[in-house]
Protein backbone atom coordinates (compact mmCIF):
# COMPACT_ATOMS: atom_id res chain seq x y z
CA UNK A 1 0.00 0.00 0.00
CA UNK A 2 1.35 3.50 -1.23
CA UNK A 3 0.38 6.38 0.80
CA UNK A 4 1.38 9.81 -0.76
CA UNK A 5 1.73 13.07 1.47
CA UNK A 6 2.50 16.55 -0.29
CA UNK A 7 5.68 17.81 0.79
CA UNK A 8 3.77 20.78 2.51
CA UNK A 9 1.82 18.60 4.69
CA UNK A 10 4.94 17.29 6.52
CA UNK A 11 6.58 20.45 6.81
CA UNK A 12 3.46 22.45 7.85
CA UNK A 13 3.06 19.56 10.72
CA UNK A 14 6.79 19.83 11.35
CA UNK A 15 6.14 23.84 11.95
CA UNK A 16 2.61 23.31 14.07
CA UNK A 17 4.85 20.85 16.19
CA UNK A 18 7.57 23.90 16.71
CA UNK A 19 5.61 25.85 17.90
CA UNK A 20 3.71 23.74 20.43
CA UNK A 21 6.31 21.73 21.90
CA UNK A 22 9.43 24.01 21.09
CA UNK A 23 7.96 27.27 21.95
CA UNK A 24 9.07 28.53 18.51
CA UNK A 25 7.18 31.89 18.11
CA UNK A 26 4.67 32.77 15.35
CA UNK A 27 6.71 35.02 14.14
CA UNK A 28 9.44 33.02 12.94
CA UNK A 29 7.55 30.42 11.33
CA UNK A 30 5.81 33.31 9.03
CA UNK A 31 9.23 35.14 8.05
CA UNK A 32 11.06 31.65 7.72
CA UNK A 33 8.08 30.93 5.10
CA UNK A 34 7.91 34.53 3.63
CA UNK A 35 12.12 33.17 2.89
CA UNK A 36 10.90 30.49 1.16
CA UNK A 37 8.19 32.63 -0.81
CA UNK A 38 11.82 34.59 -1.81
CA UNK A 39 13.95 32.17 -2.68
CA UNK A 40 11.51 30.71 -5.05
CA UNK A 41 11.48 33.52 -7.17
CA UNK A 42 15.71 33.41 -7.79
CA UNK A 43 18.17 31.81 -9.46
CA UNK A 44 18.90 28.82 -6.46
CA UNK A 45 14.84 27.75 -6.80
CA UNK A 46 16.12 24.88 -9.44
CA UNK A 47 18.77 23.96 -7.13
CA UNK A 48 16.25 23.91 -3.74
CA UNK A 49 14.13 21.70 -6.03
CA UNK A 50 16.56 19.12 -7.51
CA UNK A 51 17.59 19.03 -4.08
CA UNK A 52 14.68 18.49 -2.56
CA UNK A 53 13.39 15.88 -5.11
CA UNK A 54 16.95 13.81 -4.58
CA UNK A 55 16.04 13.86 -0.51
CA UNK A 56 12.67 12.63 -1.06
CA UNK A 57 13.96 9.81 -3.50
CA UNK A 58 16.77 8.93 -1.09
CA UNK A 59 13.64 9.03 1.96
CA UNK A 60 11.64 6.93 -0.54
CA UNK A 61 13.86 4.10 -1.54
CA UNK A 62 14.35 2.24 -4.91
CA UNK A 63 11.30 1.38 -7.33
CA UNK A 64 11.76 -1.55 -8.44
Amino acid sequence: MTVSLPLVVVLGFFAWAAIKYLGVRIWIVVLITLFGFWLSRTFLAPAIESGTRTGVDVVNGPHD
